[in-house]
Protein backbone atom coordinates (compact mmCIF):
# COMPACT_ATOMS: atom_id res chain seq x y z
CA UNK A 1 0.00 0.00 0.00
CA UNK A 2 1.51 3.54 -0.99
CA UNK A 3 1.70 5.97 1.82
CA UNK A 4 2.83 10.12 1.65
CA UNK A 5 6.36 8.85 2.56
CA UNK A 6 6.95 6.74 -0.42
CA UNK A 7 5.38 9.03 -2.90
CA UNK A 8 7.49 11.83 -1.64
CA UNK A 9 10.40 9.72 -1.91
CA UNK A 10 9.60 8.45 -5.39
CA UNK A 11 8.66 11.77 -6.49
CA UNK A 12 12.02 13.28 -5.04
CA UNK A 13 10.70 16.35 -2.90
CA UNK A 14 13.28 18.49 -1.99
CA UNK A 15 13.90 18.54 1.47
CA UNK A 16 15.53 21.86 2.18
CA UNK A 17 12.94 24.40 3.80
CA UNK A 18 11.09 22.40 4.70
CA UNK A 19 11.68 22.23 8.93
CA UNK A 20 9.30 22.94 11.62
CA UNK A 21 10.18 26.33 12.81
CA UNK A 22 10.86 27.39 16.65
CA UNK A 23 14.08 29.11 17.93
CA UNK A 24 13.42 27.17 21.19
CA UNK A 25 11.82 23.72 21.70
CA UNK A 26 9.95 22.72 25.11
CA UNK A 27 10.57 18.99 25.61
CA UNK A 28 8.09 17.35 28.26
CA UNK A 29 8.73 13.22 28.82
CA UNK A 30 5.22 11.96 28.34
CA UNK A 31 5.40 8.40 28.93
CA UNK A 32 2.12 5.96 27.47
CA UNK A 33 -0.31 6.33 24.32
CA UNK A 34 0.02 9.67 22.36
CA UNK A 35 -3.28 11.18 19.91
CA UNK A 36 -2.93 13.26 17.05
CA UNK A 37 -2.81 16.55 19.45
CA UNK A 38 -0.74 14.82 22.00
CA UNK A 39 -0.64 17.73 24.28
CA UNK A 40 -4.27 17.19 25.03
CA UNK A 41 -4.87 13.81 23.97
CA UNK A 42 -2.39 11.55 26.14
CA UNK A 43 -1.79 10.96 29.74
CA UNK A 44 -0.71 14.18 30.12
CA UNK A 45 -3.55 16.65 32.22
CA UNK A 46 -5.26 18.56 29.09
CA UNK A 47 -5.88 21.44 30.96
CA UNK A 48 -2.13 21.84 31.54
CA UNK A 49 -1.88 20.72 27.74
CA UNK A 50 -3.69 23.86 26.76
CA UNK A 51 -2.67 25.55 29.33
CA UNK A 52 1.10 25.00 27.60
CA UNK A 53 -0.16 25.74 23.79
CA UNK A 54 -1.45 29.28 25.22
CA UNK A 55 1.57 30.04 26.90
CA UNK A 56 3.95 29.01 24.16
CA UNK A 57 2.01 30.76 21.62
CA UNK A 58 3.79 33.82 19.62
CA UNK A 59 6.75 33.42 21.74
CA UNK A 60 8.90 31.41 18.81
CA UNK A 61 8.93 28.62 21.63
CA UNK A 62 7.22 24.61 20.69
CA UNK A 63 5.99 22.57 23.09
CA UNK A 64 6.07 18.54 22.41
CA UNK A 65 6.29 15.24 24.02
CA UNK A 66 9.13 12.99 24.27
CA UNK A 67 9.38 9.49 25.36
CA UNK A 68 11.83 6.53 25.69
CA UNK A 69 11.85 4.51 22.82
CA UNK A 70 10.47 1.06 23.03
CA UNK A 71 6.96 -0.46 24.71
CA UNK A 72 4.68 1.91 25.87
CA UNK A 73 2.44 0.77 28.84
CA UNK A 74 -1.01 2.31 28.85
CA UNK A 75 -0.86 3.47 32.44
CA UNK A 76 -1.24 6.48 34.62
CA UNK A 77 1.43 5.72 37.38
CA UNK A 78 2.44 9.13 38.59
CA UNK A 79 6.26 9.68 37.50
CA UNK A 80 8.67 11.71 37.42
CA UNK A 81 9.08 13.71 33.78
CA UNK A 82 12.67 14.82 32.71
CA UNK A 83 12.25 17.88 30.63
CA UNK A 84 14.67 20.05 27.88
CA UNK A 85 14.74 22.94 26.68
CA UNK A 86 17.06 23.91 23.54
CA UNK A 87 17.66 27.52 22.08
CA UNK A 88 18.80 27.07 18.44
CA UNK A 89 19.71 30.23 17.38
CA UNK A 90 23.14 30.17 16.18
CA UNK A 91 25.91 32.04 18.73
CA UNK A 92 23.17 31.42 21.96
CA UNK A 93 22.70 27.87 20.93
CA UNK A 94 22.10 26.05 24.50
CA UNK A 95 20.70 22.86 25.95
CA UNK A 96 19.05 22.11 29.53
CA UNK A 97 17.83 19.58 31.45
CA UNK A 98 15.61 19.34 34.65
CA UNK A 99 13.26 17.19 36.42
CA UNK A 100 9.78 18.22 37.05
CA UNK A 101 7.38 16.08 39.64
CA UNK A 102 4.07 18.03 37.69
CA UNK A 103 3.94 19.61 34.39
CA UNK A 104 1.77 22.23 36.01
CA UNK A 105 5.28 23.83 37.34
CA UNK A 106 6.32 24.47 33.50
CA UNK A 107 3.05 27.00 33.48
CA UNK A 108 5.82 29.53 35.73
CA UNK A 109 8.18 29.76 33.01
CA UNK A 110 8.67 33.08 31.13
CA UNK A 111 7.83 31.44 27.94
CA UNK A 112 8.32 34.97 26.39
CA UNK A 113 12.06 35.18 27.55
CA UNK A 114 12.29 31.72 26.30
CA UNK A 115 11.97 32.15 22.95
CA UNK A 116 14.07 35.23 23.34
CA UNK A 117 17.24 32.72 24.14
CA UNK A 118 16.87 33.57 27.64
CA UNK A 119 16.53 29.85 29.87
CA UNK A 120 15.91 32.34 33.53
CA UNK A 121 18.44 29.54 35.20
CA UNK A 122 16.17 26.57 34.76
CA UNK A 123 17.48 22.95 35.19
CA UNK A 124 21.12 22.42 34.77
CA UNK A 125 23.32 22.57 31.15
CA UNK A 126 22.95 19.07 29.98
CA UNK A 127 26.40 17.65 29.43
CA UNK A 128 25.78 13.89 27.87
CA UNK A 129 24.88 13.35 24.25
CA UNK A 130 23.45 15.32 21.83
CA UNK A 131 20.17 14.32 21.48
CA UNK A 132 18.10 12.58 18.22
CA UNK A 133 14.36 13.13 18.50
CA UNK A 134 12.51 11.01 15.96
CA UNK A 135 8.88 11.40 15.37
CA UNK A 136 6.81 8.44 15.91
CA UNK A 137 3.15 9.63 16.56
CA UNK A 138 1.22 7.24 14.43
CA UNK A 139 -2.33 8.88 15.70
CA UNK A 140 -1.18 11.97 13.51
CA UNK A 141 0.57 9.89 10.07
CA UNK A 142 0.95 6.05 10.12
CA UNK A 143 4.36 6.53 8.42
CA UNK A 144 5.75 7.97 11.56
CA UNK A 145 4.83 5.01 13.41
CA UNK A 146 5.62 2.44 10.42
CA UNK A 147 9.33 4.04 9.80
CA UNK A 148 10.21 6.49 12.85
CA UNK A 149 10.02 3.82 15.29
CA UNK A 150 12.07 1.00 14.00
CA UNK A 151 14.73 4.21 13.69
CA UNK A 152 14.63 5.00 16.80
CA UNK A 153 14.67 1.29 18.27
CA UNK A 154 17.41 0.66 16.23
CA UNK A 155 19.22 3.43 17.41
CA UNK A 156 18.85 2.81 20.77
CA UNK A 157 19.95 -1.14 20.47
CA UNK A 158 22.73 0.39 18.63
CA UNK A 159 23.77 2.20 21.98
CA UNK A 160 22.81 5.71 21.26
CA UNK A 161 22.28 7.45 24.48
CA UNK A 162 20.50 10.53 23.34
CA UNK A 163 17.78 8.97 21.34
CA UNK A 164 14.02 10.10 22.15
CA UNK A 165 10.48 9.84 20.45
CA UNK A 166 8.98 12.95 19.98
CA UNK A 167 4.87 13.62 19.45
CA UNK A 168 5.39 15.83 16.07
CA UNK A 169 7.80 17.43 14.03
CA UNK A 170 5.83 18.06 10.84
CA UNK A 171 6.54 16.64 7.21
CA UNK A 172 4.91 13.41 7.39
CA UNK A 173 5.74 12.74 3.96
CA UNK A 174 9.71 12.99 4.64
CA UNK A 175 9.23 10.07 7.41
CA UNK A 176 11.21 8.94 9.15
CA UNK A 177 12.09 13.05 10.18
CA UNK A 178 14.44 13.38 13.18
CA UNK A 179 15.24 16.62 15.13
CA UNK A 180 19.06 17.04 16.75
CA UNK A 181 18.93 19.16 19.49
CA UNK A 182 20.71 21.49 20.80
CA UNK A 183 21.97 22.96 17.34
CA UNK A 184 18.03 22.73 16.16
CA UNK A 185 19.06 20.49 12.90
CA UNK A 186 16.21 18.66 11.10
CA UNK A 187 16.22 15.87 8.65
CA UNK A 188 14.10 13.68 6.54
CA UNK A 189 14.08 9.89 5.05
CA UNK A 190 17.07 9.23 7.66
CA UNK A 191 18.04 6.02 7.96
CA UNK A 192 20.57 4.65 11.02
CA UNK A 193 23.36 4.79 9.57
CA UNK A 194 22.57 8.22 8.36
CA UNK A 195 21.67 9.29 11.93
CA UNK A 196 25.08 8.21 13.71
CA UNK A 197 27.17 10.09 11.09
CA UNK A 198 24.76 13.38 12.03
CA UNK A 199 25.77 12.78 15.84
CA UNK A 200 29.31 12.24 15.32
CA UNK A 201 29.39 15.42 13.03
CA UNK A 202 27.31 17.17 15.96
CA UNK A 203 29.65 15.84 18.09
CA UNK A 204 32.49 17.24 16.21
CA UNK A 205 31.29 21.13 16.00
CA UNK A 206 29.98 19.98 12.52
CA UNK A 207 26.73 19.80 10.49
CA UNK A 208 26.14 17.62 8.00
CA UNK A 209 23.66 18.90 5.23
CA UNK A 210 22.57 15.79 3.26
CA UNK A 211 19.28 15.14 3.82
CA UNK A 212 18.70 18.24 6.27
CA UNK A 213 15.20 20.29 6.14
CA UNK A 214 17.21 23.01 7.62
CA UNK A 215 17.47 24.77 11.27
CA UNK A 216 14.44 25.15 12.81
CA UNK A 217 15.31 28.72 14.23
CA UNK A 218 15.12 30.17 10.67
CA UNK A 219 11.54 30.63 8.73
CA UNK A 220 11.46 28.85 5.67
CA UNK A 221 13.09 30.42 3.20
CA UNK A 222 15.86 31.43 5.91
CA UNK A 223 16.72 27.55 6.33
CA UNK A 224 16.59 26.51 2.81
CA UNK A 225 19.26 29.75 2.15
CA UNK A 226 21.33 28.65 4.86
CA UNK A 227 21.73 25.17 3.33
CA UNK A 228 22.58 26.94 -0.15
CA UNK A 229 25.26 28.88 1.49
CA UNK A 230 26.22 25.95 3.20
CA UNK A 231 27.12 23.68 0.03
CA UNK A 232 28.63 27.31 -2.04
CA UNK A 233 30.97 28.00 1.02
CA UNK A 234 31.53 24.60 1.44
CA UNK A 235 31.26 25.83 5.21
CA UNK A 236 30.39 22.84 8.06
CA UNK A 237 31.05 23.86 11.09
CA UNK A 238 28.41 24.70 13.46
CA UNK A 239 27.21 28.20 14.32
CA UNK A 240 29.66 30.03 12.03
CA UNK A 241 26.20 31.12 9.56
CA UNK A 242 22.94 32.59 10.57
CA UNK A 243 20.00 34.58 8.86
CA UNK A 244 20.51 38.54 9.30
CA UNK A 245 17.59 39.58 7.43
CA UNK A 246 14.84 38.72 4.67
CA UNK A 247 13.23 40.91 2.55
CA UNK A 248 10.10 40.43 0.39
CA UNK A 249 7.63 38.09 0.24
CA UNK A 250 5.89 35.03 -0.67
CA UNK A 251 6.34 33.24 -3.57
CA UNK A 252 10.25 35.40 -3.72
CA UNK A 253 12.51 36.03 -1.24
CA UNK A 254 15.54 37.96 -0.75
CA UNK A 255 17.89 36.47 2.58
CA UNK A 256 21.22 37.62 3.63
CA UNK A 257 23.26 35.09 5.13
CA UNK A 258 25.98 36.37 7.17
CA UNK A 259 29.57 34.00 8.43
CA UNK A 260 31.25 34.64 11.57
CA UNK A 261 34.11 35.72 9.62
CA UNK A 262 32.75 38.28 8.18
CA UNK A 263 31.18 37.34 4.62
CA UNK A 264 28.00 37.82 3.65
CA UNK A 265 25.62 36.42 1.00
CA UNK A 266 22.68 37.08 -0.56
CA UNK A 267 20.28 34.19 -1.74
CA UNK A 268 17.12 34.71 -3.28
CA UNK A 269 14.56 32.13 -2.54
CA UNK A 270 11.46 31.16 -4.80
CA UNK A 271 8.39 29.43 -3.54
CA UNK A 272 6.95 26.56 -5.93
CA UNK A 273 4.73 24.04 -5.74
CA UNK A 274 5.50 19.94 -5.51
CA UNK A 275 4.38 18.72 -8.88
CA UNK A 276 2.63 15.98 -10.06
CA UNK A 277 0.33 16.31 -6.60
CA UNK A 278 0.75 14.16 -4.20
CA UNK A 279 -0.51 13.50 -0.34
CA UNK A 280 1.09 15.14 2.10
CA UNK A 281 -0.07 12.76 4.53
CA UNK A 282 -1.64 9.16 4.16
CA UNK A 283 -5.11 9.31 3.89
CA UNK A 284 -5.31 13.37 2.49
CA UNK A 285 -6.17 14.38 -1.12
CA UNK A 286 -3.60 14.80 -3.28
CA UNK A 287 -2.10 18.62 -2.89
CA UNK A 288 0.72 20.40 -4.48
CA UNK A 289 2.80 21.27 -1.39
CA UNK A 290 4.93 24.33 -1.19
CA UNK A 291 8.48 23.86 -1.83
CA UNK A 292 11.97 26.15 -1.44
CA UNK A 293 13.90 26.63 -4.35
CA UNK A 294 17.48 28.56 -4.47
CA UNK A 295 17.37 30.88 -7.71
CA UNK A 296 20.80 32.55 -6.96
CA UNK A 297 23.39 32.75 -4.01
CA UNK A 298 25.87 35.92 -4.38
CA UNK A 299 28.53 36.67 -1.90
CA UNK A 300 27.96 40.46 -1.44
CA UNK A 301 30.93 42.86 0.02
Amino acid sequence: MSTCATASRDLDEPLAGTAATARTWLLLEQPGPWGAKALTSSHLDPDVGRALERAAESTGVRVALIRRPGRHADCHTPARHRVYVAHTVPGNAWLRSHVVDEPRQLLDLDFAALGGGDHGGFGSPHTGEPLALVCTNGKRDRCCALLGRPLAGELTASGEEGVWEITHLGGHRFSPTLLVLPHGYAYGRTGAHAVKEILQAVREDRVVTEGCRGNSAWERPGQAAELAVRTAAREDALGTLSVVGTTGDAPRWEVTVAHTDGRRWRVTVAQGASLPPRPESCGAALGSPARMDVMAVREIA
